[in-house]
């Protein structure tokens, strides 16, 4: 067991002290449907959805991305930039719309978040390696009967029995995006509302993020080989991935999706006309502005001399 302190976002703080478990950690914990709280944290839920858990609900729903997001997820903001997150919608209850009294209705393709339950996860970068790995530690709530099981097992067994490797796998990029986001910090500053946008499209909104690079505007700027882009459009897990390389392109100007040559300069020939009129709406307003500041000044010295407070009136006191 570890003593390590992690560093947890605020959006996912909570009074519970993380106690870290290596792999080889023995622990005694068992979930099923003749427990008594069965379904109890089913039905009480405050769910975060990765990319990874997104494409697998959707897919078992026979959804599109956008439908999907439209009737099973909640916006939110993830950080104080308002980097875009989404969560599980619930009931007026704060219910799983999916829970039912025999249980889980997708439980095939249930959340990384459901499948780790009991432990937790976090995604970890340590200095001089490459990569990023998740920590898990112990999730222990008040009303949950599991941890009264007498099955022991390790963190490994565990995880594995309850398939949570090949999400943490695909949802390595995703987290590798919010850990160098946050690290770089006031490096990067504050990203634009397009950076914003592309980051929701490329996590969640797959099929909106296939049509983007599709589409002329994409290959004008991006240069993928023939069969490497066929596969991104024909895969939805290959797309996921090439959106988590595309998003350290936009996010951090990394050299991870090859650019055409000369492509901002040609960008910007083509949009030259419109950057130009931009240009000049902002100055114009600016001056519009100016002028009214300018204004407002005149007409407030008008009225301080109507009121008798010009220089000559105040005899060499102070004027109020």
């Amino acid at each position: 067991m570890s003593t390590e302190k992690l560093d947890i976002p605020e959006n996912m703080k909570s009074t519970l002290v993380p106690e870290i478990m290596q792999p080889e950690t023995e622990f005694k914990f068992r979930c099923h449907k003749d427990i008594s709280c069965f379904n109890a944290c089913c039905k009480r839920t405050d769910l975060t959805l990765t990319p990874y858990d997104v494409l697998r609900l959707r897919q078992h729903l026979d959804m599109s991305s956008e439908e999907f997001l439209k009737n099973h997820t909640v916006p939110f903001e993830m950080d104080a930039h308002g980097t875009p997150g989404i969560k599980m919608r619930t009931d007026n209850e704060g219910a799983c719309l999916f829970v039912r009294e025999e249980g889980c209705s997708v439980y095939e393709d249930r959340p990384s978040s459901c499948r780790l339950y009991g432990l937790g996860s976090l995604a970890k970068h340590d200095q001089g390696t490459s990569g990023e790995h998740f920590i898990h530690f112990r999730n222990k709530e008040e009303h949950c009967k599991g941890w009264d099981e007498d099955k022991t097992q390790t963190v490994k067994e565990f995880t594995a029995a309850q398939g949570v490797d090949v999400y943490e796998e695909y949802n390595k990029d995703w987290m590798r995006l919010m850990l160098k986001k946050k690290s770089a910090g006031p490096s990067i500053g504050k990203p634009s509302e397009l950076s914003l946008q592309l980051f929701f499209m490329a996590s969640y909104d797959l099929d909106r993020f296939k049509r983007f690079i599709q589409s002329p505007s994409f290959s004008k700027i991006f240069t993928l080989e023939k069969a490497e882009f066929d596969k991104i459009c024909s895969d939805d897990l290959e797309l996921l991935t090439f959106g988590g390389r595309f998003m350290l392109h936009v996010l951090f100007g990394e050299e991870s999706v090859p650019v055409a040559e000369n492509a901002a300069e040609k960008r910007y020939e083509e949009r030259k006309d419109i950057i130009d009129m931009r240009y000049k709406a902002e100055v114009e307003a600016h001056n519009v502005k100016a002028e009214e500041l300018k204004k407002e000044a005149l007409r407030v010295d008008d009225e301080r001399q109507d009121d008798g407070h010009d220089a000559d009136s105040c005899h060499g006191k102070s004027c109020k």
